[in-house]
């Protein structure tokens, strides 16, 4: 896709976001509830996407994905820092898929302590994957009307072409 002088680009300002500085232990140890803890902003972003093919109209919602995040992790830390910390150690040591069947025990500590201390279940097996109504007060996305063709030209007026029956003959017969 080429540029002009006319289009719009962020500057670095817009674009520079604080990053979740995580690993992959920690972020699939705590995605089951940072999902559901961050549902409307996650689903806002990707409404956002899915309806505009510019990604710049979407930065302001990806900056709030990451801001809750970072809000998500700070709680966790505060309240569950020792259950969860204990989870994602078990994850990171028990095979190289990461998988979360090694670690019940672990994980059912820290879900006891999600429920207790921020009053928030681990969402059911199945959740992400329902169909959930998302309200949003996000205008909807004008449509750029659809450009149609050229006229196809009409075709040639075969009434006043020659009979193909009487076809010219290379050998004159």
């Amino acid at each position: 896709m080429a540029f002009t002088n006319e289009d719009y680009l962020p500057s670095k300002e817009e674009l520079t976001v604080p990053e979740l500085e995580l690993t992959s232990s920690v972020l699939r140890a705590g995605a089951h509830h940072f999902g559901k803890y961050c549902d409307k902003q996650c689903k806002e972003f990707m409404l956002c996407v899915s309806e505009d093919p510019d990604p710049r109209k979407c930065i302001p919602e990806g900056k709030e994905v990451t801001r809750c995040g970072f809000e998500f992790f700070g709680k966790v830390k505060q309240n569950c820092f020792t259950e969860f910390t204990k989870y994602f150690e078990c994850i990171d040591h028990s095979d190289r898929q990461m998988s979360l069947k090694n670690c019940r025990p672990p994980q059912s500590l820290f879900d006891e302590c999600m429920k207790n201390k921020l009053g928030q279940d681990r969402p059911f097996l199945g959740y992400f994957s329902s169909p959930r109504i998302h309200v949003t007060e996000r205008p909807k996305p004008q449509l750029t009307p659809h450009k149609l063709p050229e006229r196809i030209p009409d075709p040639p007026d075969f009434k006043n072409s020659p009979d193909p029956e009487h076809k010219f003959s290379p050998y004159g017969v």
